[in-house]
Order: C-alpha cells, then structure tokens, then sequence
C-alpha cells in the first residue's frame, strides 16, 4: 500500500474552513426547515441568510481548487519514485 501524499498547508486550511462554512451552511438550512415547520417569524430572514451562506460555501469550495492550483503553479509538483520503481532500480544494481 502507498503512502498518500499530504496536501500542502495552504490548501489545507482552505478544505478546513470549506467543511466549516458548508456544516454551518447545513445547520442553517435544518433550522430554516424547523423555522417553517413551526411557523416562526424568523424562518424568512433565515431563509434569506440561507441563500447567502449558499454562496459562501460555493466560494469555499471553488477557494479550496483556486488555491490548490495556486500552489502547484508556485512550487510545482513533488515527484518520487514508487516502491516499485525502487525494487526494479536495486535488482538492476
């Protein structure tokens, strides 16, 4: 089995505060559903930060590809030979 590569800090942090923004997106839209359910005044206005934290999220998710994209272009990318290419290169020797 191989190792996973590890993501880079910078594109870390952006999945980090998409899985935040999107699980507080979700928490927003059952407390719209209940809002309503029940009757509540406060299932308009929530319904109206509903859409917007939609968007929000959208970009957060877009910032997580943006940003790793960003990075690849900066550091490029990091390539090591598989195990397998190893075993090969040390039968040869």
């Amino acid at each position: 089995m191989y190792a996973k590569p590890r993501m880079p800090d910078p594109v870390r942090a952006a999945a980090v505060r998409a899985v935040i923004i999107i699980a507080l997106t979700l928490t927003q839209v059952v407390v719209v559903l209940l809002c309503t359910l029940a009757g509540s005044w406060l299932a308009f206005p929530m319904t109206l930060s509903s859409v917007g934290s939609t968007f929000v999220a959208t970009w957060a998710v877009l910032d997580i590809w943006i940003t790793r994209q960003s990075w690849l272009q900066r550091n490029g990318v990091v390539s090591e030979p598989s195990s397998a290419a190893r075993r090969r290169l040390l039968r040869r020797r």
